[in-house]
C-alpha cells in the first residue's frame, strides 16, 4: 500500500507541476479503482443519472445500468435493436434511448425500464441532448444528418432541424445554442434551438473525424476529440481557434467535471484516458495520461465523487484481419477515482 500511495503522490506533484505551467489549477492524480462485470455485448455512449445515482450504459441489444452505490447491475433495464444513447430526462424519472436498428427513439421508464413511447427519429439516431433553453431533447440523426426534436414529457417529436453531414455528438449550452460535431466535414454546426434553424459552422483546423465534444461552460470554451490524435479547443462565441492538444488514439467522448475543471477523453485504440486541466480563462493542459485498456472509448462521470466508468472488453485481432473481436466473458466497466 505504501508504494502505490507514494507512487500516486509522486504523480500529483507532476500533474500539479504541469497545471502551473498552463496556467491552470493543480488536478488530482487518478488511478484505476475497481472493475464492474456486466454481460456481454457491444457498447457505445454511458451516462450518469445523478438524482438516481445510476449509470447506463447503451448496449447492442439494449441499456445496461448500474446503481454505482449498492453496485447492483442490472444488465437488461429495457429492449433496443442497437442502442447508442441513453438519455436521463424528465429529472431522471425516464431515459430516451436512441436506436439506431429501428431509427427510432424508446423512451422508458429510467428504474424499471417500462415502455413509455416510441418516438420515430431521422435514419441512425446516434448521441443524445437535452437544451435546457427550449426544454427538448435533440435525437442526433448520423446518417440523415439532422436533429430529431423531442418533447420529453410529451414523448413525441415536435420538429427537426436539417444540418448536413455525418453527425457525431452534441452540446448544448443552456443559452438556446446546441454545437454537433460533422465528422465528415471535420467542423461543428451551431443550432439556435429557439429558432430550430443551423446558423453556421466552426472550422476545425488539423482536425481529422471529430467525434467527442464538450462544453465548458465558465469558459465557453468547446472541447472536440479528433480522431487523427488531436483535441481541439474552440470559443463557442465566435469559433475562434484557441489551439489543440495531443491526445492519444481512437477517442469517442469529451466528458467534463465542472466541479474539478477537468476534461477526460478516453482514447480507445491507445486504451490511454487524457486528463485535461481548463481554466476559466480557457487555457488548457494535459494534466495526466492514464493507461486503461484498449476498446474504452466512451464513459460517464459522476460529479459527486469525480469518479469516471469507462465500458469496454478484452478484444482480440479477427482472423479475417478485420475489426478486432470482443473475447467472451470480458465486458465491464472500469472505474477511474481520482487518488484519496
Amino acid at each position: 500500500m505504501h508504494r502505490i500511495v507514494s507512487a500516486l503522490a509522486a504523480s500529483a506533484v507532476a500533474v500539479s507541476a504541469l497545471a502551473a505551467a498552463a496556467g491552470v489549477q493543480a488536478a488530482p492524480s487518478y488511478g484505476l479503482a475497481e472493475r464492474i462485470k456486466a454481460p456481454d455485448g457491444g457498447y457505445d455512449y454511458a451516462s450518469f443519472d445523478p438524482v438516481r445515482r445510476r449509470l447506463y450504459v447503451s448496449r447492442a441489444g439494449g441499456v445496461t445500468a448500474v446503481d454505482v452505490d449498492s453496485g447492483v447491475v442490472t444488465g437488461h433495464l429495457t429492449d433496443a435493436q442497437k442502442a447508442h444513447e441513453s438519455l436521463p430526462l424528465n429529472d431522471g424519472g425516464a431515459l430516451l434511448v436512441t436506436d439506431s436498428g429501428s431509427n427510432t427513439a424508446h423512451l422508458v421508464d429510467a428504474l424499471s425500464g417500462k415502455p413509455l413511447a416510441e418516438i420515430p427519429t431521422g435514419q441512425k439516431p446516434d448521441a443524445a441532448l437535452f437544451d435546457p433553453a427550449s426544454g427538448v431533447a435533440l435525437a442526433v440523426d448520423g446518417r440523415s444528418g439532422e436533429l430529431t426534436l423531442i418533447d420529453p414529457k410529451a414523448g413525441k417529436a415536435v420538429g427537426t432541424i436539417a444540418v448536413g453531414g455525418a453527425l457525431e455528438f452534441g452540446v448544448a449550452d443552456g443559452a438556446g445554442r446546441v454545437f454537433v460535431n460533422v465528422e465528415d466535414q471535420n467542423r461543428i454546426a451551431v443550432v439556435d434551438t429557439r429558432q430550430r434553424a443551423l446558423v453556421g459552422h466552426y472550422a476545425l483546423a488539423g482536425c481529422e473525424g471529430p467525434t467527442g465534444l464538450a462544453y465548458v461552460a465558465d469558459a465557453g470554451v468547446l472541447i472536440a476529440a479528433c480522431a487523427n490524435r488531436l483535441a481541439k479547443l474552440i470559443r463557442a462565441s465566435d469559433g475562434k481557434d484557441l489551439g489543440s492538444l495531443v491526445i492519444g488514439a481512437g477517442p469517442d467522448a469529451v466528458i467534463y467535471d465542472a466541479e474539478r475543471r477537468l476534461a477526460f477523453i478516453p482514447c480507445g485504440r491507445d486504451g490511454m484516458l487524457e486528463v485535461v486541466a481548463v481554466s476559466a480563462s480557457g487555457q488548457a493542459a494535459i494534466v495526466q495520461s492514464l493507461p486503461t485498456q484498449a476498446g474504452a472509448r466512451t464513459g460517464a462521470l459522476d460529479p459527486k465523487t469525480g469518479r469516471l466508468y469507462l465500458p469496454t472488453a478484452r478484444f482480440a485481432l479477427s482472423a479475417s484481419g478485420g475489426r478486432p473481436v470482443a473475447q467472451p466473458g470480458t465486458f465491464e466497466i472500469l472505474v477511474v477515482a481520482p487518488a484519496p
